[in-house]
């Protein structure tokens, strides 16, 4: 990955559409590696999971930035990201990655869930914590993965109560996880590899938040 992260480098000292232009086979080689990667990356999450996501070029996020509405005009994003989705109403979440020199990213999980499935989930937590503990909790995935992320309301979530013991857990907005790699581990050979196995590390996750999504209260499936 030594092209993306001297280019993404360069970029972020030189956010302009004049540099760009001036340097887009630079840009074009190192979007090259990103497909690669990403197709690499599909390949082996083929055997343990089920990815609607057809190609890695289709996972890649596009760099150029929606600057319409921003206060910060910068055009172009100074990392590489991408998302794969996972396949099937009974496999719901998704993995992420982003590429950027010093703070490289991956994990996944719940991003934005709708009014409906963030209900769904909050109220599995209230009745039934548990599953979800165990999962956050086991040794291995704290460890890699430590706490879940995502952006949490600064009040009781509408219909629960404040005195829940699970009302840390309640007011997440977001359920997803993220492990940092450091640039000697983005430029190792096995790299891909190293993503893999933080993608596989996610499944028993998955599968505790895909039962919460595809069953109601009283255990009965949503499903078809």
């Amino acid at each position: 990955m030594e092209k993306t992260l001297n280019f993404l480098k360069k970029l972020k000292k030189n956010n302009n559409r004049d540099w760009f232009q001036e340097n887009k086979s630079e840009y074009i080689q190192s979007n090259e590696e990103m497909i690669a990667f990403a197709d690499q990356l599909l390949e082996r999450m083929d055997s343990f999971d089920k990815i609607e996501t057809v190609s890695g070029k289709k996972s890649l996020y596009r760099i150029y930035r929606d600057v319409r509405f921003s206060p910060n005009k910068q055009p172009y994003k100074t990392n590489r990201s991408g998302s794969f989705r996972r396949k099937g109403a009974d496999r719901r979440g998704g993995y992420y990655f982003s590429i950027e020199p010093g703070n490289t990213m991956v994990g996944g999980g719940f991003y934005q869930p709708n009014k409906e499935d963030l209900e769904l989930i909050r109220r599995h937590i209230e009745m039934d914590a548990d599953p979800l503990h165990a999962v956050l909790n086991e040794k291995n995935f704290k460890r890699f993965y430590g706490p879940l992320q995502g952006e949490q309301l600064k009040t009781v979530p509408r219909g629960f109560n404040k005195e829940d013991p699970n009302i840390e857990l309640l007011r997440y907005k977001n359920f997803y996880t993220m492990h940092q790699f450091s640039d000697k581990d983005v430029l190792a050979d096995d790299f891909v590899d190293q993503v893999a196995s933080a993608y596989k590390q996610l499944l028993s996750y998955f599968q505790v938040m895909t039962d919460f999504l595809t069953t109601n209260l009283d255990g009965e499936s949503l499903i078809g």
